[in-house]
C-alpha cells in the first residue's frame, strides 16, 4: 500500500493523504495528465472511473463517471485550477446528476496535488478541503478517505509499466 499517511484536520476542513511511489516524478505526473491512465486507478477497484470529457487545461473541466458493482454510474466533474507539469495540479472536485450537470446541493472540494522527488521516488501529498466541517464529514461518511487509499493502492502497477499505453 503505497499510502504512507492519511490525515483529517477539522479545523483546516482539510484531509490529506501522503503516498509514495517507486518511480519518478515525471512517470507519476502521467496518471494524473492521461485520462486512459486516470481511468485504472480513480476510484476503488470495483468502482472503475469512465472521464468522458478530459480538457487539462487551467480552467478546463472533466467529467466523468464510475460504474459501481450494481451497475450505478454515478458521476462527478472537476475543474482544473493549476497545472504545473510534472509538479502541482489543483482542481476543484464535485458530483454531478445523471447528466453532468453539477449538483450544487452537495458543494465542491478543493484538490491539491504536489509531487515531490525522492532521489528517485516520488511523494504524492493530496490535501482536500472542503467548503465546511458538516460537508468533510459527509464525504469522509461517504467513503471518500478508504476508497482514496484503495485508488492509490492500484498506482503501482500502473507506474510499473514503462510507457504509456
Amino acid at each position: 500500500m503505497p499510502v504512507i499517511s492519511s490525515t483529517k484536520n477539522l479545523e483546516a476542513l482539510s484531509l490529506t493523504l501522503v503516498a509514495e511511489f517507486d518511480a519518478a516524478v515525471e512517470r507519476v505526473w502521467q496518471i494524473w495528465e492521461d485520462p486512459r491512465q486516470l481511468e485504472r486507478w480513480w476510484g476503488p477497484p470495483n468502482y472503475p472511473a469512465t472521464f468522458d470529457r478530459f480538457d487539462f487545461q487551467p480552467g478546463g473541466k472533466a467529467d466523468y463517471y464510475m460504474t459501481t458493482p450494481e451497475g450505478e454510474k454515478p458521476r462527478g466533474w472537476w475543474k482544473f485550477r493549476t497545472i504545473e507539469a510534472p509538479r502541482r495540479l489543483e482542481f476543484d472536485d464535485g458530483f454531478a446528476d445523471e447528466s453532468g450537470v453539477p449538483v450544487d446541493a452537495m458543494g465542491s472540494a478543493h484538490a491539491a496535488v504536489d509531487l515531490e522527488d525522492m532521489g528517485g521516488r516520488t511523494r504524492m501529498t493530496i490535501m482536500s478541503t472542503f467548503d465546511s466541517e458538516e460537508q468533510m464529514e459527509e464525504m469522509v461518511k461517504m467513503g471518500m478517505e478508504e476508497g482514496m487509499k484503495e485508488a492509490l493502492g492500484q498506482v503501482d502497477a500502473i507506474l510499473a509499466e514503462h510507457a504509456r499505453t
